[in-house]
């Protein structure tokens, strides 16, 4: 069978290339024409194509080629390092995508502890939901930020309680720690309300994770037998253990840190007085670092005429910033009554920082209405000052 050759075709080609250029085109014109009613007739009109300005390499925005995981990356690397809250809540001002990609779960649990450092002055509804979103997310730091401010300041006592309790769950040191001091003074409830073996069951968990106050506070409970049964040998090994890890958390500081301590223990071993890490007298160590939570309840009672309220205190120690939740919630000192603590922590380094040079003995205490309530508050417990 023989066929014609491709020659013999190129008329036929020639009018079928002809035939679907004129669709095209007429599909083309149909797509471009608008059909107005007038009357019985009809008006077409040619529809203005318009005209896409052509992109340049430099025009071109390479960030919105880049894969939503790799952005998320990026930001849980950023909110990780974060030292202040600008650094990571700047990025949720700079365009939609980057708001929502900041705002993933995975992101917020990575947030740092110094981007939750808010103060007080700056409180407002935005900065609670930034927290509470993080505490959704799963960001131990932010669970216990907010269930102190919750708990202390805005007295939401079992939110706060809850939010410090997850975070204990997830093995945080502080808010252990904090969990133990409620149930040391029965912070929210009544004097009854006290649970003291309950508090030294959390203060051995936090102490277990390093916790230096909580080490400090298991010394003092073990010495004085308060909640446990008395093992003074056991006391003082805590307390030198407490002193132990303080000092080394400021030697793997800066060394500023370094060089600060050092010139102020020559002087004492110059004189014979031995390294005071052999003691209970404490490390001669700066004063450690507020944490953010801290800094927030000083801050917050401090707008409000320093008080929590009428006839409550707040703790002594500078850096605590716990407040009383009912009159006579906290051990005051045995010697001038003029001070109260909320922990035997917050009272060892307030005598060691400050108290020490100021506290002199009165004969008898009076309470803000003029009563004499002897040696002792209403909840009979004072508190002796010692050099631990």
């Amino acid at each position: 069978m023989r066929t014609r050759r491709g020659a013999c075709y190129s008329g036929v080609v020639s009018r079928m290339c002809s035939d679907v250029r004129l669709a095209n085109k007429n599909k083309d014109l149909h797509m471009h024409m608008r059909v107005h009613v007038a009357g019985d007739s009809f008006i077409y009109s040619r529809k203005r194509q318009k005209k896409t300005p052509e992109k340049t390499v430099t025009d071109y925005d390479f960030f919105e080629s880049l894969p939503d995981d790799l952005v998320i990356s990026i930001f849980c690397k950023l909110s990780s390092t974060a030292t202040k809250p600008s650094d990571f809540l700047n990025v949720l001002i700079t365009c939609r995508r980057l708001n929502k990609l900041a705002l993933h779960s995975l992101v917020l649990s990575k947030v740092s502890p110094r981007a939750f450092a808010i103060r007080a002055k700056d409180w407002c509804d935005s900065a609670h939901r930034f927290l509470k979103h993080c505490a959704d997310a799963g960001n131990v730091e932010a669970c216990y930020t907010l269930g102190m401010i919750r708990f202390y300041c805005l007295q939401n006592r079992g939110s706060g309680a809850s939010l410090m309790a997850k975070a204990a769950i997830n093995s945080h040191a502080r808010a252990l720690y904090s969990l133990a001091v409620i149930q040391f003074n029965g912070s929210g409830g009544t004097k009854s309300d006290k649970d003291l073996r309950a508090g030294v069951a959390l203060c051995a968990r936090a102490a277990f994770l390093g916790h230096v106050d909580a080490l400090r506070e298991l010394g003092h409970c073990l010495q004085d037998g308060y909640g446990v049964r008395q093992n003074i040998a056991e006391g003082r090994r805590f307390l030198v253990q407490a002193n132990a890890r303080e000092l080394a958390a400021v030697l793997s500081t800066s060394a500023a840190a370094r060089h600060w301590l050092t010139c102020n223990l020559q002087p004492q071993l110059r004189q014979g007085i031995g390294c005071p890490l052999l003691s209970d007298f404490g490390c001669n160590v700066p004063t450690p670092e507020v944490h953010p939570a801290s800094r927030f309840m000083a801050e917050w009672f401090a707008a409000r005429g320093g008080s929590p309220g009428q006839g409550l205190r707040l703790c002594s120690h500078a850096g605590c910033g716990r407040p009383e939740s009912r009159k006579h919630e906290f051990r005051r000192c045995s010697v001038c009554g003029a001070v109260n603590y909320c922990s035997r922590a917050c009272q060892a380094l307030d005598w060691k920082f400050r108290h020490k040079a100021e506290c002199a003995p009165v004969e008898r205490w009076l309470d803000e209405d003029g009563e004499d309530i002897g040696d002792e508050d209403s909840d009979g417990e004072v508190m002796a000052m010692a050099d631990s």
